[in-house]
C-alpha cells in the first residue's frame, strides 16, 4: 500500500485546492480547467506550474533550467514567484532542487547591487511575497520588518491602487506575487489585503478591456510592444480566463498559470466588466501624502517605497535618494544612469539642480493621477490628465483609442517606424497635455524648452495607426478615419507630413492632435460619424503676453456638441489650468517661410497679405524678439533675413494684421 500513497497525496492535494473553487462561478470553473488542459496538451516553461497543481511530475529539465538561471537573472523575482508557487503545490518534492540556489539570492537590497531591482512595483511584491512566504514555509531567517513591510505595501495598494496604473506589462507580474500570498500566506491579514488587492488590480483591468478581449489603456508605465498585437500576451491569458473574451489561450504565459491555479475568489471581478463606461478615476496619492504614509517604515524602506511611486529625483525626495545612492553604492546602478551628474554635486547644491531639471528630475512620478476611461462595446479611449505636460517621460502611456483590436495614439520623440523598437525608457519625449471628454480627446504638446540640453533633440510627434487592420479608411482634410466592424476612430493630425513612414509632424514649438471613438450604436453609419468630424470646429494659434513677453499656444475643438482646448502659457514649468481659448482668429491669410530648416537666410512670403498694414516679428523660444517691423501696405513679394548670426534653435515668425495673428515655425541649423 505505501507505494501507492504519493498517488493518493497528490489526489487529495488536487481536491483540496479545487474545494476552494467552488464559491466561482461555474462557467469561469469551466474555461478555468480548459485552459489548464489545452496549456498542458501545448507544453512550454511555464506549464511547470500547471504540473505542479494537477498533481503531475514537473518537468525536470524545464525546472532545473528556470532554478539554475536565477543567480544571474536581472529579473530573477519574475521566475522566483513561479518557483515558490510550484514549492507550495508540490509538498516538498522539489526543494532539494530549489532551496540550495534561492538561499544564495538576496530578497531585498543590498550595497553595490547591480543586478537586481527592488523598489520598482512589480518587483517590490514579488520579492517581498517570495521571500515572506519561504520564511514561512522554511523559518528561514528574515529581515525583522518584513512582516510590516509586506503589510504596509498591501494597505497601499487597496486603499490607493498601483502606481503602475493598467499596466498591461507590469500588472500580471505584480498579480503573481500578490496570488502567492492570497493563497499562502497563513497570516490571516496579509491573506485578506493580498486578496483585496488582486481583486482590484484585476477590476482595474478590465475597466479598459473591450468586448473583444483587447485592453489598450493609458498607462502610469508600459511599453509600445503591448500595444502591436491584440491577442497571446501575458494579460490577455488573465482576460480570457475572467471574461472568455478574445481568444482561447493554448499557451501558458506567467500571469495566467499563476491565475489559473488560484483560489481567488473571481465572481466580483468577473461581474465587474461593462460594455459601457464613462469614468474618471483618481490612482494613487500626492507625492506629500506618501512621504507621511511611508514614515513608519526604515529609512532605508521609505525610499524605496518612494521609489516605487516614482519619487526618485523630485526636488521634495532628491536628498533622501542621493543619501541612499552613496550609502548603498547604487549610482552606478544602471537604473540611475540618467541621474548621474547629480552624484557629484554637494548635498546644498542638490534641491536647486533638482528644480532646474525638472523636465528630468520630476516627470517620473506617477502617483495621484486622474485618468479618464470611455468605453463602448468595441472602442475605448482613456487618458491621464496634466501628466507632466513638456517634460520628459518614463514608460508613461498618456492617451491610447482603440478601434476594435488596434491601438492608436500619438509619441513624441525620434521617429522609428517600429515602435517597438523606440527608446525603452523614455517612451515620449515630451509628454502632451491631455484632455478628454467622453469619446474624444485634445493632445497638445509644447516641449519644455530646455529637453535639447540632455540630446533630445527630436520635437516630433507621430502617429501610431496601422493601415492593414481597417476594414475601411478615409481622409478627410487633416482628417484620417478608420472603420474595424462596427468600431470607429479618427485623428485630427498636426499636419500632413510623414516621417520614416509614419504619419508625423515636426513642428517643435507646439502642436495638437484629436483622438475620437465611436461605433456604430453611438453614431449609426461610418458615414454619420464622418459627418459629426465634418461639422466640428478647429481653432489654433499664438498669443505674446507683452508683460512677460512669454507666448501661449492655444487649440480648441467642439466637436459632437463638446469643447475641449487648452491655453499653454510659457513654457512647461509655467502650465496653467486655464482652459478657455483666447484671441485666436480665423487667419484667413496664411504666409510660408522657406527655406525650413534654413542655415544662412529665411525667406518670408507675404503675398497674401497685399496691401494691408501688418507687424511682422521674429522671437527665440526664450521669448526674445530678434526682428520687428511695421508697415503699412507691405504685404507684396518677400522678406528675406539673414540668419548666419542667429544660434541654432527654433524660431517663431508671426505676422499680426488688423484680422488676428498667424505664426509660422523656423528651425535654424
Amino acid at each position: 500500500m505505501k507505494k501507492h500513497y504519493p498517488i493518493l497525496l497528490a489526489v487529495a492535494l488536487f481536491f483540496l485546492f479545487n474545494k476552494s473553487f467552488a464559491a466561482n462561478d461555474s462557467i469561469y470553473e469551466a474555461r478555468r480547467n480548459a485552459y489548464i488542459d489545452n496549456c498542458l496538451a501545448n507544453f512550454s516553461t511555464f506549464d511547470i506550474t500547471l504540473q505542479a497543481y494537477r498533481g503531475l511530475p514537473v518537468n525536470s529539465a524545464a525546472f532545473d533550467t528556470m532554478v539554475n538561471q536565477l543567480p544571474t537573472d536581472g529579473t530573477a523575482d519574475f521566475e522566483i514567484v513561479q518557483v515558490v508557487r510550484i514549492l507550495f503545490l508540490s509538498n516538498g518534492q522539489y526543494d532539494s532542487t530549489a532551496l540550495p540556489v534561492l538561499r544564495q539570492i538576496p530578497f531585498w537590497l543590498t550595497n553595490g547591487d547591480q543586478l537586481f531591482d527592488y523598489w520598482s512595483e512589480n518587483h517590490m511584491i514579488q520579492w517581498m511575497s517570495s521571500d515572506y512566504l519561504l520564511h514561512q514555509k522554511y523559518n528561514w531567517p528574515v529581515d525583522s520588518r518584513l512582516n510590516y513591510r509586506v503589510k504596509h505595501y498591501l494597505d497601499l495598494k487597496v486603499k490607493y491602487g498601483f502606481y503602475e496604473f493598467l499596466s498591461t506589462d507590469y500588472g500580471p507580474y505584480c498579480l503573481n506575487g500578490l496570488l502567492n500570498l492570497a493563497d499562502f500566506a497563513q497570516d490571516s491579514t496579509i491573506k485578506a489585503l493580498a486578496t483585496q488587492a488582486s481583486q482590484r488590480l484585476l477590476t482595474d483591468m478590465l475597466r479598459a478591456t473591450n468586448s473583444l478581449g483587447t485592453c489598450y489603456p493609458a498607462a502610469g508605465r508600459n511599453y509600445y510592444g503591448k500595444y502591436e498585437t491584440p491577442y497571446d500576451q501575458n494579460y490577455n491569458n488573465l482576460i480570457w480566463l475572467l471574461t472568455g473574451f478574445g481568444q482561447q489561450q493554448t499557451g501558458p504565459s506567467p500571469g495566467g498559470v499563476v491565475l489559473a491555479t488560484s483560489s481567488l475568489p473571481v465572481d466580483s471581478i468577473i461581474a465587474s466588466w461593462t460594455p459601457h463606461l464613462d469614468t474618471t478615476i483618481i490612482i494613487g496619492h500626492t507625492l506629500d501624502s506618501g512621504l507621511v504614509i511611508n514614515d513608519s517604515l526604515t529609512p532605508t524602506d521609505k525610499v524605496l517605497f518612494q521609489w516605487s511611486s516614482g519619487a526618485y529625483f523630485h526636488p521634495d525626495v532628491v536628498l533622501s535618494t542621493a543619501q541612499l545612492l552613496t550609502d548603498s553604492n547604487l549610482w552606478s546602478n544602471p537604473n540611475f544612469s540618467q541621474f548621474a551628474y547629480f552624484q557629484y554635486e554637494q548635498p546644498s547644491n542638490l534641491v536647486p539642480l533638482s528644480v532646474s531639471f525638472n523636465y528630468l528630475s520630476e516627470s517620473s512620478v506617477i502617483c495621484n493621477d486622474t485618468v479618464a476611461i470611455f468605453k463602448d462595446n468595441t472602442v475605448t479611449l482613456s487618458s491621464v490628465r496634466n501628466l507632466w505636460p513638456g517634460k520628459l517621460g518614463f514608460e508613461q502611456i498618456p492617451c491610447v483609442a482603440n478601434g476594435g483590436t488596434t491601438a492608436v495614439f500619438t509619441a513624441s520623440g525620434k521617429i522609428i517606424a517600429n515602435f517597438e523598437n523606440r527608446t525603452a525608457t523614455n517612451e515620449n519625449n515630451d509628454l502632451p497635455y491631455v484632455i478628454q471628454k467622453k469619446n474624444v480627446a485634445l493632445e497638445m504638446y509644447r516641449p519644455d524648452i530646455k529637453l535639447p540640453i540632455l540630446g533630445y533633440k527630436y520635437p516630433q510627434v507621430s502617429l501610431h495607426w496601422i493601415d492593414s487592420v481597417f476594414d475601411e479608411e478615409r481622409y478627410d482634410s487633416l482628417w484620417i478615419l478608420g472603420r474595424q466592424g462596427n468600431g470607429y476612430v479618427a485623428v485630427r493630425r498636426g499636419c500632413l507630413d510623414s516621417v520614416n513612414g509614419l504619419r508625423a509632424c515636426q513642428e517643435p514649438n507646439g502642436q495638437t492632435w484629436i483622438i475620437m471613438v465611436g461605433d456604430s450604436a453611438m453614431y449609426g453609419s461610418f458615414n454619420n460619424f464622418q459627418s459629426v468630424i465634418d461639422s466640428s470646429q478647429y481653432q489654433e494659434g499664438w498669443t505674446l503676453d507683452s508683460a512677460t513677453n512669454l507666448w501661449t499656444y492655444s487649440a480648441q475643438i467642439t466637436i459632437d456638441g463638446k469643447t475641449l482646448g487648452y491655453d499653454w502659457h510659457g513654457d512647461s514649468s509655467l502650465v496653467s489650468e486655464n482652459t478657455a481659448v483666447q484671441n485666436i482668429s480665423a487667419n484667413k491669410a496664411e504666409f510660408n517661410v522657406f527655406p525650413n530648416p534654413t542655415s544662412n537666410a529665411v525667406s518670408i512670403d507675404l503675398s497674401s497679405f497685399a496691401n494691408e498694414s501688418l507687424t511682422l516679428r521674429v522671437v527665440n523660444m526664450l521669448g526674445q524678439e530678434l526682428y520687428h517691423e511695421s508697415a503699412a501696405g507691405k504685404g507684396t513679394g518677400l522678406k528675406t533675413l539673414n540668419t548666419s548670426n542667429w544660434p541654432d534653435g527654433v524660431y517663431l515668425i508671426s505676422v499680426e494684421t488688423s484680422d488676428g495673428l498667424v505664426s509660422k515655425i523656423l528651425v535654424k541649423e
